[in-house]
């Protein structure tokens, strides 16, 4: 985990899959630069962060984690940002944790049974039919998350080649490619589709690339019906990584959100 700033709101930063805490390279120090500390989170198992053998990386799991840490950091409330799983993980936090999430912010976020994204189902296809590659150490995890990064934005020119190898480092390796295995086959639908987020009370701000091509278009939406008095904006010519494509846009947008939103209610 990397901290940015001090005093203010304290802002949490949750990556989605194939991702880490480099996501928000260009997001959290704007957030630090304005007066707030932020968080930029490595989900277990992702980035730099630990990988038990035995680990629960699932998403009701992973938020559980973020609560602890929360603690662990004195951080009482925050203002919690959550892409891709990341939003699954912030959408859990903010039902069943309600006490710890001040405000809450969804970018282009699973939802319902929308979960996992047609991305993880790739890799899980990818590794079932290179399936003897994998068992003997042939096949690496690069094949397989590359069409996935470079498919997670707009503009191609966005995912360049060195930023692909920076974010298929953790991969590195003839485990690499289990590893990746494992955390996709840990991502399950009840995770967040038992979620009543009609319960969700904190101020709600869902940020929608348009040129998503792993959710559906419509979740936008579904999930702004779901969360009352919540707001959505679309982004059109931007993909699902956000922090990528349009960081200005999404620091203006979390700045005036936080400055202008109240605070829920505990």
């Amino acid at each position: 985990m990397e901290r940015y700033g001090h005093g203010g709101e304290p802002v949490v930063l949750l990556h989605g899959f194939a991702t880490s805490s480099f996501l928000w390279r260009a997001v959290a120090p704007a957030l630090a630069l304005a007066g707030h500390t932020a968080f930029a989170v490595d989900l277990l198992g992702y980035g730099e962060s630990d990988r038990p053998l035995e680990g629960d990386y699932s998403i009701a799991a992973q938020a559980d984690y973020v609560e602890q840490t929360l603690a662990a950091l004195r951080v009482a409330r925050a203002t919690i940002v959550g892409i891709d799983i990341g939003g699954g993980i912030a959408q859990r936090l903010a039902v069943t944790r309600a006490e710890r999430v001040a405000r809450l912010v969804l970018i282009n976020s699973v939802g319902f049974d929308e979960c996992p994204g047609r991305d993880v189902r790739a890799v899980q296809r990818g590794t079932t039919r290179h399936a003897f590659r994998i068992a003997h150490g042939l096949l690496r995890a690069a094949p397989l998350l590359r069409q996935v990064l470079e498919e997670s934005v707009a503009s191609r020119e966005r995912m360049s080649a060195r930023l692909v190898a920076r974010y298929l480092a953790p991969y590195v390796g003839s485990d690499g490619v289990m590893h990746l295995l494992t955390l996709a086959r840990a991502l399950h639908a009840a995770d967040v589709e038992e979620l009543n987020l009609a319960l969700i009370r904190a101020p709600t701000l869902i940020v929608w690339g348009e040129e998503d091509r792993w959710l559906d278009s419509g979740l936008a939406e579904r999930l702004q019906q779901a969360i009352g008095g919540s707001t959505l904006v679309r982004l059109p010519g931007v993909g699902r990584l956000v922090p990528e494509e349009a960081p200005a846009a999404l620091n203006q947008m979390l700045l005036e959100f936080i400055a202008w939103s109240p605070v829920a209610t505990a």
